[in-house]
């Protein structure tokens, strides 16, 4: 007998083998396609074998998966009206799953401000909150990325990227010469934005801005947009970061900018709100999606006011 805990994995598993992908999966489940992957290998290693076969034509059943799937498949449409009639239960909640940065970053942030207008609107953002964790569908999925296949999604703006560092490193830097500034001062590499066409990289930006710097490419690496600003925090060195997110930190002058605001450049990818299709009627759903719109565009204004428009 499969342990509960994998319920979940049987899910990602299930939609992946029924619609060929990982990422047509994702889209149905409000999770990114590697959360898909992870969590069919979790039940593959559970297990003991193959359940999927890749391939270029995209995922097929392997053999141990063929006479299980139709069970599946008849297990989670119940599952599926289940979780329909449960949701009648809900009433004034909003269950959310977003980028972490995101969350600590902006939204919590601004949150206080819409919870107090709407005191009867709970929240459930990425399994916690004031409301309890539900079976069914998320209300929204925010995530930061380029458009992709599926039902739309509200661009909610895009971030503008350069350089940053602790006050004491703005200070030290300011005595030396631009084009040799960042040389001798370590850098912190921000994967959070590997994958934007535009190029937000430290060897990137040195060569854009005629920089003087040894070994570009070297430096400590996070994932976490949090993590790499605990680290310009310590003193850690230099680090590409979004104004976006951080701007309530260069304001209060946790965070300082070691070089001139031109130097930046604006990311492809943008944070994007996808909304499950059927919120029309379900005002509170609808309440929430309007105050994030807005609160998006206060962001977008705000940013293009300091650093000038996102070229079209």
């Amino acid at each position: 007998m499969v342990a509960p805990t994998y319920l979940r994995s049987l899910q990602a598993l299930e939609m992946a083998a029924r619609k060929g992908s990982f990422v047509a999966a994702a889209d149905l489940l409000g999770i990114t396609p590697a959360a898909v992957g992870q969590r069919v290998k979790a039940l593959e290693d559970y297990l003991g074998i193959e359940l999927l076969l890749r391939g270029r034509s995209g995922l097929k059943p392997a053999p141990g998966l063929g006479q299980a799937l139709p069970y599946l498949a008849r297990a989670f449409e119940d599952l599926e009206a289940a979780a329909r009639e449960l949701e009648l239960q809900r009433g004034h909640e909003l269950h959310l799953a977003a980028a972490s940065d995101f969350v600590e970053l902006w939204l919590r942030p601004r949150l206080e401000r819409f919870r107090a207008e709407h005191p009867n609107i709970r929240f459930n953002i990425n399994g916690e909150g004031d409301a309890p964790l539900r079976l069914g569908r998320i209300d929204c999925e925010i995530s930061f990325g380029g458009p992709r296949d599926g039902p739309p999604a509200d661009l909610l703006f895009r971030d503008y990227v350069l350089p940053i560092t602790s006050p004491q490193n703005v200070e030290r830097t300011a005595r030396i010469a631009a084009k040799a500034r960042l040389e001798g001062f370590p850098l912190v590499h921000l994967d959070f934005y590997k994958d934007d066409p535009a190029g937000l990289s430290w060897p990137q930006w040195v060569a854009a801005n005629g920089v003087e710097r040894t070994a570009p490419e070297r430096g400590m690496r996070f994932r976490r947009i949090t993590a790499a600003l605990d680290a310009v925090a310590a003193d850690a060195g230099v680090s590409l970061c979004g104004l976006a997110l951080i701007g309530d930190r260069l304001a209060a002058g946790q965070v300082g900018l070691p070089f001139p605001v031109e130097t930046g450049r604006w990311s492809d990818h943008g944070f994007r709100a996808r909304f499950r299709a059927d919120i029309a009627g379900r005002r509170h759903v609808e309440r929430f999606r309007d105050w994030l719109l807005a609160e998006s565009r206060a962001t977008a204004a705000a940013l293009e006011l300091s650093v000038g428009s996102h070229p079209a």
